[in-house]
């Protein structure tokens, strides 16, 4: 068991995050403003802790990942994680470094679309949370930065070396982990970072809007859709096409695929169960 511990569980009084509930969208904001919204190791437990509870309670169908004031998300506390890892033997420095890799395990392995709203600097781990998203939603003010190696460390920290170049190609990610600049926002929609960009302070509304849409639509296929998208990355062909005549051969005996021709031939909107 990691010695990271995050807030109790079964909570809705998470010390190191905000979260909100509105009909199935679940909305989780870094809500440390004056520091950027650097991350402590709470506040990577608590992000942990949190998405395998909501996991657990089946009732969220799209999650927002934010940040309050300024930025996203400044990445981790200078004082707080890097001053105190430098008196970590190894075995704790590992135990950090999984629990880090677990929260971006987490955001690709939960059954629900990840939206990273983005407004001003996701740097470092903040970079990599959303990197993990499955949606990264983002205002003129974005800008990524992935500091690994400014502070002496590998770039491919917490997954950033297997995502990175499956969203934006090798080479950009190549650049991008190397030097660790930061890729402003422009650019980052050109190289396919940024999966829509919104217009100035947007990027939160957009994001909830989103959300909206995904949580009213059909759960299950989203989840279905969000998994194979992960399993497939490193699967050759023929094992992709087998999985996904499995995985279509079960949603086919679903009650949202037989809701959809009922609602059709009725000429109505399908009422979508995530069954």
């Amino acid at each position: 068991m990691s010695p990271f511990t995050g807030s109790a569980p079964r909570t809705e009084d998470w010390r190191h995050l905000r979260l909100t509930r509105d009909d199935g969208v679940a909305t989780v904001t870094l809500a440390r403003p004056d520091k950027l919204n650097a991350l402590t190791f709470g506040a990577y437990a608590d992000l942990r802790d949190l998405l395998a509870e909501l996991t657990r309670e089946r009732s969220v169908r799209a999650l927002v990942l934010a940040g309050e004031g300024r930025g996203f998300c400044s990445g981790g506390d200078v004082d707080e994680i890097i001053g105190a890892t430098l008196s970590m033997d190894t075995a704790q420095l590992l135990d950090f470094n999984r629990m880090t890799g677990q929260v971006v395990r987490a955001i690709r392995e939960c059954p629900f679309p990840v939206i990273a709203a983005v407004h001003g600097v996701a740097a470092g781990a903040g970079a990599v949370l959303a990197l993990a998203a499955d949606f990264r939603i983002a205002d003129p003010s974005a800008r990524f930065a992935f500091l690994f190696t400014k502070v002496g460390l590998s770039g491919g920290d917490m997954g950033a070396a297997y995502l990175l170049p499956r969203v934006v190609g090798l080479g950009h990610a190549t650049r991008l982990l190397m030097l660790g600049d930061a890729v402003r926002a422009p650019e980052a929609e050109r190289i396919g970072l940024i999966s829509e960009l919104t217009d100035e302070g947007r990027a939160d509304a957009r994001a909830a809007e989103l959300a909206r849409r995904l949580a009213d639509g059909p759960a299950l296929a989203h989840a279905q859709t969000k998994a194979l998208l992960t399993a497939e990355l490193d699967m050759p062909l023929a094992a992709s096409v087998e999985l996904d005549a499995a995985t279509q051969a079960l949603l086919m005996n679903g009650e949202d695929y037989a809701e959809f021709h009922a609602a059709f031939t009725e000429k109505r909107t399908p009422k979508w169960q995530g069954r």
